[in-house]
């Protein structure tokens, strides 16, 4: 597979970068700090030494230059070794490229991640404007845009293997969870509710853990940057909404790959696996690009068919987006947007669709191809685009 640039941007300043494992923190970071001093946590023999005596990494770093860069991959491993970190920014005025999977550990552990010393900054799997013309939307939908799977010769034993990978290396390794059993089965279970409303009763009940625990394997999914679960966004319409959050995972292809999907998905997934994938595409540009700074569903209470999937909100105003995997729209796909339609700070409303033709109905929705949707997002045009 081709090395694709990517769109996130090396800082001047230390930072903490965070992903899903296997989204290409480690190689983005040999690119752009290729003269740095290099720690790896996951090299054993290192890793061993400063869990033993977290001050031997301080006194290597007493031998660097002042100002120099350092990279210490995988720092949830060992989080007392962020005292020494601040400690060398003080003194020695070095900068730091702190790389992890999770911050799990880092705010167990009580942490602070050296109190605004350094950004946090996040990569996702790779987007349309990443790949150029190598994206292709249903290679998307099966396999994801992880570059670990894209980048594999066998992409489906890449993929199927990814959820085994994760409880192994990240969730038992690291002793996130007592019950891997339980954790497995919730693991699965969640893969089914990608893009629903979480019902936490009927969670728990699938995969034989307790209520409580749930929460506790919710947030560890969201620790370790798997899923995500999207807000209700709050109207000023009058009417009563829903309040639960809906589940996300971060990419089409760990949806597939927790619940042990094989072949290509048929037309039932494919809708909430495009929908999940509209919605990473969002969360990536809000880091990325600072598209937005808040990211909802809108839905009224008691209804199944009237939904608007993402909301985006940028102070005052906000885009509705609904995401719809079919090549062509029906007059239901526009319910939701059209009962969105009154809300006060509403910029724009859009369908996203998988068809071939980008337009615009009479009352002002456009209906844009995911082609093109991902263009405007590459080129900063979303919000600027008439009501």
């Amino acid at each position: 597979m081709a090395s694709y640039p990517r769109l996130l941007q090396p800082p001047r300043s230390s930072f903490f970068l965070f992903g899903p494992r296997g989204s290409g923190k480690s190689t983005w970071l040999s690119q752009n700090f290729a003269r740095s001093a290099t720690f790896d946590l996951l090299d054993e023999e290192l890793f061993q030494q400063f869990l033993r005596e977290p001050s031997a990494f301080g006194r290597a770093l007493t031998r660097l230059e002042k100002g120099q860069w350092v990279v210490v991959d995988e720092i949830q491993r060992l989080p007392p070794l962020l005292n020494e970190v601040h400690r060398a920014i003080e003194s020695k005025k070095l900068r730091f490229a702190l790389c992890g999977s999770s911050a799990r550990k880092l705010r167990r552990a009580g942490v602070n991640l050296l109190a605004g010393r350094a950004l946090q900054m996040h990569m996702h799997p790779f987007v349309p404007e990443e790949m150029g013309k190598d994206f292709d939307i249903d290679t998307a939908l099966e396999f994801g845009s992880l570059p670990v799977v894209l980048g594999s010769s066998d992409r489906p034993r890449a993929l199927s293997s990814y959820a085994q990978l994760y409880l192994r290396e990240e969730v038992q390794a690291e002793a996130l969870v007592r019950n891997l059993a339980g954790f497995s089965r919730f693991l699965t279970v969640t893969g089914v509710c990608h893009g629903q409303v979480l019902n936490l009763s009927n969670v728990a009940r699938d995969s034989g853990v307790a209520r409580m625990t749930v929460d506790t394997y919710l947030s560890v999914l969201e620790d370790t940057l798997l899923a995500y679960r999207l807000p209700a966004f709050e109207t000023k319409l009058r009417v009563r909404e829903r309040q639960h959050p809906k589940l996300y995972f971060v990419d089409p292809g760990i949806a597939r790959a927790v619940r042990q999907d094989v072949g290509p998905p048929g037309s039932e997934q494919k809708g909430h696996l495009f929908e999940g994938f509209v919605g990473g595409l969002l969360r990536a540009y809000m880091d990325y690009r600072e598209l937005g700074t808040a990211l909802a569903y809108w839905s009224p209470a008691g209804t199944l068919q009237t939904e608007v999937d993402f909301v985006v909100s940028r102070g005052p105003e906000c885009i509705a987006i609904e995401a719809k995997s079919a090549r062509t729209l029906a007059v239901r796909d526009f319910a939701g947007l059209r009962a969105f339609a009154k809300q006060p700070g509403l910029r724009r409303r859009i369908v996203v669709h998988t068809g071939r033709l980008s337009g615009r109905t009479e009352d002002g929705i456009d209906t844009l191809t995911i082609a093109d949707f991902a263009a405007e997002l590459a080129a900063g045009t979303l919000w600027s685009r008439p009501r």
